[in-house]
């Protein structure tokens, strides 16, 4: 038992916040408790936290004496990340990052003195930042996590592995165990995230609690406000499949990837359904495209439970539409809130008309997602500017653009106009098409691509304009991670601005039906 326990002494706890009069008390506790990590908090490091955010330092005081204590801060969490290092998100103790408007509470440190431990007090002060949590409307507890337990078994295993064994209690750790017993996950491995750790081997676990009770009212997904979307292309290889299953089968394989890598979209080609041309009469072409029109309803059927389950939003390329007696080439928005939508193809080219009978579409909108307004222009139609300037004025941040081209020179108008699109509008335009050959299926036997991210041009954006890009030729997938605050910055400090920019008083691009 401890000295205080043998006293005779009655403990009078009492919680409270933190004055500046308490630093003795807690220069005595943390000198005990981290000697081999720099002791205590400076007395200047001390009123800073206290002046910063009082009412996030809070203590126990038993008899009047400090004895455990919890130092946070409010932060923007999206600006530091996962792999932030402890003393860059506390700024070396003074918390100059905390910010009253950010959406998590980041705890900073928890000391106990070790004449109390037994008692408990970790977890009054657990519950004590859970509480506060909640009544600031904050989304989640985020904190780095010592694992002093790992020295001994670094040898043998990986800090995972170590983690999951803790985890299994086949193990245990004094600080993990008790983190995980108040209801925090481990969401990760942070390396050299206090590099003078030497029993943790300067490794720390990544912790979080939820607020199970966080309703955002100032970041909803709805409404574009999110500030990274991940886009998650799919250079698509035209092969013979055996029946329709094998080709959903194909299609699955992708989306599964792809949400795998939490994108927010996947596209598809233009025509990437064109593998089913192969058993309908290919001396007839346009008889064959009405043929495989029959497969677009139960395709984007598929496709649309796909997007639920897979929990991804899917632009499924575009496939024949045989309505009334006319042709369309449709691209197709799959929502993973369960909702559907479409695009008619605007411009036929004249290949279309001439095989296939291809008709173009009379409507053209952005649409809603839950990251934002998009636009879809299929193949022809971004090298046509007027259309993509009005899915700008209704609001468009990414337009995506699924093309299907034979050769090179072809590929390439696709390519510049839709470069040319993006620097434009001042937004981002994503394109695949699809790759490989299909002897025998006339009208569609060879393709060229090279899947695409484009951006505008200006500082803030790669120097080329182009966020990343496939090799050409070759079945792969493209992901990459869309800033959209970076838009906003453009449209309101870039050294051109487009948008702004355009004289409305001499020409003005506008839809015929407004």
């Amino acid at each position: 038992m401890s000295e205080h326990e043998t006293s005779g002494e009655e403990h009078r706890l009492r919680l409270r916040h933190l004055r500046l009069s308490d630093h003795p008390d807690v220069k005595h506790i943390m000198d005990q408790v981290y000697p081999d990590l720099g002791g205590a908090w400076t007395r200047k490091q001390f009123s800073a936290q206290i002046n910063r955010f009082p009412e996030g330092q809070i203590c126990i005081e038993d008899n009047g004496r400090v004895v455990a204590g919890a130092i946070s801060m409010i932060v923007d969490y999206d600006r530091f990340g996962d792999r932030h290092k402890y003393n860059e998100i506390t700024s070396n103790g003074f918390l100059t990052h905390h910010d009253p408007n950010g959406d998590v509470l980041y705890g900073v440190d928890i000391f106990v003195d070790p004449e109390y431990r037994g008692m408990r007090l970790g977890r009054r002060l657990y519950d004590a930042r859970k509480e506060l949590c909640r009544s600031l409307s904050l989304r989640a507890i985020v904190a780095g996590g010592r694992m002093p337990g790992y020295q001994e078994h670094a040898a043998e295993m990986k800090p995972e592995e170590y983690i999951d064994l803790v985890k299994r209690r086949e193990l245990y750790d004094p600080i993990l165990s008790f983190q995980l017993a108040n209801d925090f996950h481990v969401r990760r491995v942070i390396t050299a995230y206090l590099p003078e750790d030497e029993e943790s081997m300067a490794y720390a676990t990544l912790l979080q609690w939820d607020n199970i009770f966080y309703e955002s009212a100032r970041t909803p997904l709805i409404g574009g406000r999110k500030s990274t979307v991940r886009v998650g292309t799919v250079q698509w290889q035209m092969r013979r499949v055996t029946n329709f299953e094998d080709l959903m089968s194909n299609i699955e394989f992708f989306v599964d990837a792809m949400a795998g890598y939490n994108c927010d979209f996947i596209l598809f080609p233009e025509l990437f359904n064109a593998p089913l041309l192969a058993q309908f009469n290919q001396e007839d072409p346009a008889e064959a495209m009405r043929g495989l029109a029959q497969y677009t309803g139960e395709i984007t059927d598929a496709m649309s439970r796909m997007a639920v389950s897979y929990n991804i939003n899917i632009i499924a390329g575009s496939m024949p539409v045989y309505d009334d007696n006319v042709l369309y080439n449709v691209a197709y928005l799959c929502r993973r809130d369960g909702t559907v939508d479409q695009h008619y193809k605007l411009h036929a080219t004249p290949d279309e008309r001439f095989y296939w009978g291809v008709q173009g579409g009379d409507q053209l909108k952005a649409f809603d997602t839950d990251v934002g307004k998009i636009g879809i222009l299929v193949c022809y139609d971004v090298e046509f500017p007027e259309a993509c300037r009005l899915l700008a004025d209704q609001g468009m941040q990414i337009l995506f653009v699924p093309f299907w081209t034979d050769t090179k020179n072809a590929y390439l108008r696709v390519r510049r106009c839709a470069q040319a699109r993006a620097i434009e509008n001042e937004c981002y335009v994503a394109i695949t098409g699809s790759v490989g050959n299909l002897p025998r299926v006339e009208n569609i036997e060879i393709q060229y691509a090279q899947a695409a991210v484009f951006s505008p041009s200006d500082f803030a954006f790669p120097h080329d304009g182009i966020v990343s890009e496939s090799t050409p030729n070759t079945e792969m997938t493209l992901v990459v991670d869309l800033d959209m605050d970076k838009l906003k910055q453009l449209r309101a400090e870039g050294s051109v601005q487009n948008a702004k920019d355009r004289r409305l008083d001499l020409y003005r691009v506008q839809w015929l039906d407004d």
